[in-house]
């Protein structure tokens, strides 16, 4: 995707380009090892209307990139290559597959006088590393989860790749965890519980609200990608305006008459329709020996989301479904109705928002728990920050410096836009804070923090 923003300077319009990606590809170099064969070892070639020898020569430019940097390091070859116009990240997952993706950098137009062609500005140090090639392995973890086909996983996971989008979240890839009280979790344990008891046949759960996660039987690292999934691909395909609370009408009928606003995220979308087909996606997870397949059914009412799996090797029939919709359905309403009811209690009895003087990312390595102020939304279409794109980079550089050692430590940074910029990371925890205090020094910046962890994680020790 490419965006276009206008900016004036000297008097004249410029225009600013974002990122945007050139082509990703998979390539073997094993499978096409004599001359003539080339084309056998491309598995993957986005965009699939290259022309094949342009595509043969993408291909071997790469092979020869990762082959001439085993020279110096056998062990750990290229992961990147910086060029003027593009940057090339480069994975290898398994044992000879790689998978390459090339993204142009971003770079402003300027308008030459006398008529002349504009001159091109290329911006090859706005884009990091550790970002997009975590965008290249978030694909390679989406392709293991997934049964489909191989053309079809990772041409759909392109469709919703937004590259201009990016950020430090896509480097921690973690979980929002919607915030509860302990009666309503109780409410929803207790559903979970009960309708594992009553279809016997559900091996895994995960329970969702407002694209935050409250629930999950699966292991961390498999609801890791599944919440990736179905937050950044399925849910924004089904999105609709959700009814709110206990204000709908169709409330005080539920428990009577059994009727909800449930419906099946996959699978079936009209179970009176007589042709329906009962199909579901299936998914991998980790198991003891290995890995299980399972049928995914997300069921969803209001804005809460159910997710049952179901051994791939199990038949799943109308009754079935018929018998999943009229247990679920009613239960899933009520439940979504008063996790709302609460949701709105809590925020009034915590008064009117302030504008506050920081904001922060919070990422907790051991459960992947990720909390931001930063972002007023992060979809896979569209990301609304809060702070300047500078401040963004900032933040990313940071967490660059915080990869390359294991001991906890702290930065302070101060912006050329008098931003104070703070990196905190602390026993598998890590904490960025934006200040916007031009006056301060540093410690009152140092206080100003301290006072955030007191109040935001008074449950969570970091140390000083």
């Amino acid at each position: 995707m490419l965006m276009i923003s206008p900016r004036m300077a000297s008097g004249m319009q410029e225009k600013q380009y974002t990122p945007c990606l050139l082509s990703f590809f998979i390539y073997n170099p094993t499978f096409g090892p004599r001359e003539g064969e080339e084309e056998k070892k491309i598995l993957f070639y986005h965009p699939s209307e290259v022309e094949k020898n342009e595509k043969i020569r993408n291909v071997g430019l790469c092979e020869a990139i990762v082959q001439f940097t085993r020279t110096f390091c056998p062990t750990k070859p290229a992961k990147s290559l910086h060029t003027q116009k593009n940057r090339q990240f480069f994975f290898e997952p398994e044992d000879n597959f790689w998978i390459v993706m090339v993204v142009r950098n971003p770079m402003i137009e300027k308008p030459s006088k006398d008529g002349k062609p504009p001159t091109i500005e290329y911006q090859e140090e706005e884009i990091l590393d550790t970002v997009y090639g975590a965008v290249v392995r978030q694909c390679y973890s989406m392709y293991k989860v997934s049964s489909s086909m191989f053309y079809i996983i990772f041409h759909t996971y392109l469709q919703t790749l937004h590259l201009q989008f990016c950020d430090l979240l896509d480097v921690f890839a973690g979980i929002s965890f919607f915030p509860l009280d302990k009666m309503t979790y109780l409410k929803i344990q207790s559903f979970v519980n009960r309708v594992e008891e009553s279809l016997s046949l559900i091996k895994y759960t995960a329970f969702l609200y407002n694209d935050q996660l409250i629930w999950s039987g699966l292991e961390q690292d498999d609801m890791r990608i599944l919440y990736k999934y179905l937050t950044t691909s399925l849910f924004p395909r089904h999105s609709e305006p959700e009814l709110v609370g206990r204000d709908s009408p169709l409330r005080p009928e539920v428990a009577g008459n059994l009727l909800h606003y449930g419906r099946f995220l996959t699978g079936p979308t009209n179970l009176k329709d007589p042709e329906a087909k009962f199909r579901f996606p299936k998914i991998f997870v980790s198991a003891e020996d290995g890995y299980e397949e399972l049928h995914l059914i997300v069921y969803k009412a209001m804005s809460a989301a159910a997710c049952f799996m179901i051994s791939a090797s199990v038949e799943l029939t109308r009754d079935f479904c018929e018998q999943l919709d009229s247990l679920v359905g009613p239960q899933l309403t009520l439940l979504a109705s008063d996790i709302c009811e609460q949701f709105t209690i809590n925020r009034r009895t915590s008064g009117p928002e302030k504008e506050p003087q920081f904001k922060f990312i919070y990422f907790n390595h051991m459960n992947l728990a990720e909390k931001s102020t930063i972002h007023m939304r992060k979809t896979a279409s569209v990301c609304l920050t809060s702070v300047h794109a500078d401040l963004m980079k900032i933040l990313g550089d940071i967490n660059c410096d915080f990869a390359r050692v294991d001991e906890d430590e702290e930065i302070i940074v101060k912006a050329m836009t008098d931003y104070w910029v703070v990196g905190k990371k602390s026993d598998q925890r890590e904490l960025y804070v934006i200040l916007n205090q031009k006056n301060a020094n540093l410690i009152e910046v140092n206080e100003e923090v301290k006072r955030l962890c007191a109040t935001q994680f008074n449950n969570i020790f970091f140390l000083d």
